[in-house]
């Protein structure tokens, strides 16, 4: 059995507490590291290579967005985790663009928080659904002049159809049936299209669909 190997950063002890607790009854995830701000969720990313951070986004000094940006950048294969109370919509997109692969509320499930580590650990990304709506609400307020921009001239006319079914939220398996493909099919799509754009995950397809037009906040 693989272990999920995962670093708990959030300023509050208590809130690391119930993590570690929570996360000892799972068999395959294991905390290997704590930090109380984004420095040393920083710092102990580089020295454990931890497979996932469960960061939260408010900490003294550099906050958990900084943080996160930091750590995706030095290290490809650790997947960062947002765990936050969410009190500002700004800091779903800002997670997303830093290179968080989910982003939950705290309020959520305490099996809920191990599935999602297990998803961003294999590779997945994940957005909890009270949160999705958010994200399209903070991305239509942004001017169009502040959207980043990007070209979509590398991907091919059905890895542009599947990347707008990917943005508006289809697995794989309702993207086949959308278009009259083996479930196989999509799968490979959306491979190419990480590949392709550069991509960490499906939140990071939803993004480009968004940044690029393909798919608007009102649908």
């Amino acid at each position: 059995m693989t272990v999920v190997r995962v670093v708990l950063a959030d300023d509050q002890p208590l809130v690391r507490s119930g993590l570690r607790v929570l996360i000892a009854d799972a068999p395959d995830i294991e905390v290997v590291g704590e930090a109380g701000t984004g420095a040393e969720a920083v710092r102990l990313a580089a020295e454990v290579l931890p497979d996932v951070v469960v960061m939260d986004i408010r900490m003294p000094g550099m906050d958990g967005i900084e943080a996160t940006g930091r750590i995706t950048a030095a290290h490809p294969r650790t997947r960062v985790l947002m765990l936050t109370t969410f009190d500002d919509d700004e800091y779903v997109y800002g997670s997303l663009r830093a290179g968080a692969s989910g982003f939950l509320v705290k309020d959520m499930e305490l099996d809920a928080i191990l599935g999602a580590v297990r998803v961003v650990a294999g590779g997945d990304g994940l957005i909890a659904p009270s949160v999705t709506g958010r994200l399209i609400a903070e991305f239509a307020a942004r001017p169009e002049q502040r959207r980043p921009k990007r070209e979509l001239t590398q991907i091919t006319e059905r890895e542009r159809e599947v990347l707008t079914l990917v943005g508006r939220g289809l697995s794989n398996a309702e993207i086949a049936t959308d278009l009259f493909i083996s479930t196989a099919t999509a799968k490979a799509h959306v491979s190419r299209l990480l590949t392709k754009l550069g991509a960490r995950d499906r939140v990071q397809l939803v993004i480009i669909a968004y940044e690029t037009g393909l798919v608007s906040p009102s649908g």
